[in-house]
This record gives structure tokens, sequence and C-alpha cells, in this order.
């Protein structure tokens, strides 16, 4: 599955800069089983049948419906031209068969260090 472009962004109230991404394909509950390996993902069946919110805390959100086209990201502001690519990367290492998270869990790491240097100076 692939990003194909930003269709809409914007600025949030709460200082997050939000983009709406078309994808190549839709999204599956399988994609959202698999964000799991990166953070916490929740059904809210409150908001409508198969919409789903995933949190990587201090990086980015993802949420949307399974079957839709779109879904909205979130990034913490100060920190998006570090975490960008990686949901770039998130979409188009998805696979439905067991997918080989290696590379992407290295990837994760480097980020992470950039990440907390930058927010907490550690």
């Amino acid at each position: 599955m692939r990003i194909l472009r930003s269709v809409r962004h914007k600025v949030c109230a709460d200082g997050s800069f939000m983009k709406e991404f078309l994808l190549d394909a839709p999204v599956t509950t399988g994609f959202f089983s698999y964000l799991r390996h990166f953070g916490s993902v929740e059904a809210l069946p409150g908001l409508g049948e198969g919409f789903y919110k995933f949190e990587k805390p201090e990086w980015f959100s993802i949420k949307g419906f399974a079957g839709d086209t779109t879904v909205e990201v979130r990034f913490r502001k100060e920190v998006m031209d570090l975490t960008v690519d990686f949901v770039y990367l998130l979409f188009a290492s998805y696979r439905e068969e067991t997918p080989d998270l290696s590379v992407l869990k290295l990837r994760e790491r480097a980020i992470s260090e950039r990440v907390r240097k930058h927010l907490h100076g550690t």
C-alpha cells in the first residue's frame, strides 16, 4: 500500500499538524493490526463501524476507516521532519502476509533516538 499524495493539511488547535493522505488501496483491518508492532491501536466503533486509531506517542497518530482510501495522520509538529518518512515507510512496507519487521524496527530505533534528543535533550 502506498501513499499517493496529501489531499488536505492544516495546523490543528493542539499544535499538531494534520495531513489527510490518499492511498493507492483501501486500508484494511489487517493494516491496523500490523501497526500494533509500533504503537497502540484502538477500534472506535462508536465513531463508526471499522474506525481505528493508531497512536505512536510523541511521533504521530493515524485515524481512518477500514475500507477507505484516505487516512488522517496527525504529526507532532516539533518532530514531523524526523517522523514523516517513517509514515511513508509503514504504508509501503505493509503486506497482508506476515511482514518482515526487522528493517522497520531498526529504522524506528534510529528515529526514536533522534526524536528523544530533539524533544527532551537526552
